[in-house]
């Protein structure tokens, strides 16, 4: 994948995260308040790894 691809999927991630986050806290689901942060999570290495791979090419 490259880093527009990797980038891509970190932004679905977050937003899917976040929303996942909101309703646990919305609806006192703790379980699914943490899973939705470690979306959140996912998303933000999947960021990084894009922008590695825009700094140092995709073949990393």
């Amino acid at each position: 994948m490259g880093e527009f691809t990797d980038k891509l999927d970190a932004a679905g991630n977050k937003i899917a995260g976040k929303a996942k986050e909101l309703y646990g806290d919305a609806t006192d689901n703790e379980q699914l308040e943490a899973d939705g942060k470690a979306q959140q999570l996912k998303g933000t290495g999947q960021d990084v790894k894009g922008s590695v791979k825009g700094a140092l090419g995709d073949n990393v």
